[in-house]
């Protein structure tokens, strides 16, 4: 498929990225996970980047469109906090202490 690299270069949500690479979505999914998603296909496109640097713009276009989808598609069997992408879920307090590590006589 041919994509436009400048355009590309010009999508800001996550709505727009899914219509120029012509990927069905689930509106509901994407508004739920929408930061998600996003964090996920960046964090793949870095990895294309840094792994892929012989390839030409319009492949690498072509790997960034099976990243957003395959980031999309994790999101459709998981949720974020089991994902874990971002700060926030990974911080664990140390003065809180857990129900579960209570023990009970």
């Amino acid at each position: 498929m041919k994509f436009d690299v400048e355009r590309f270069n010009q999508l800001v949500n996550a709505e727009e990225y899914f219509e120029f690479f012509q990927l069905s979505y689930d509106p509901e999914v994407v508004h739920v996970n929408r930061l998600h998603i996003l964090k996920l296909f960046s964090q793949s496109i870095r990895e294309i980047d840094a792994h892929n640097s012989k390839l030409s713009q319009a492949e690498k276009l072509d790997l960034y469109s099976t990243a957003l989808k395959k980031a999309y598609e994790v999101f459709l069997s998981s949720t974020p906090l089991e994902q874990k992408l971002f700060k926030v879920f990974k911080h664990k307090p140390n003065n809180i202490v857990m129900l579960t590590e209570i023990a009970t006589s």
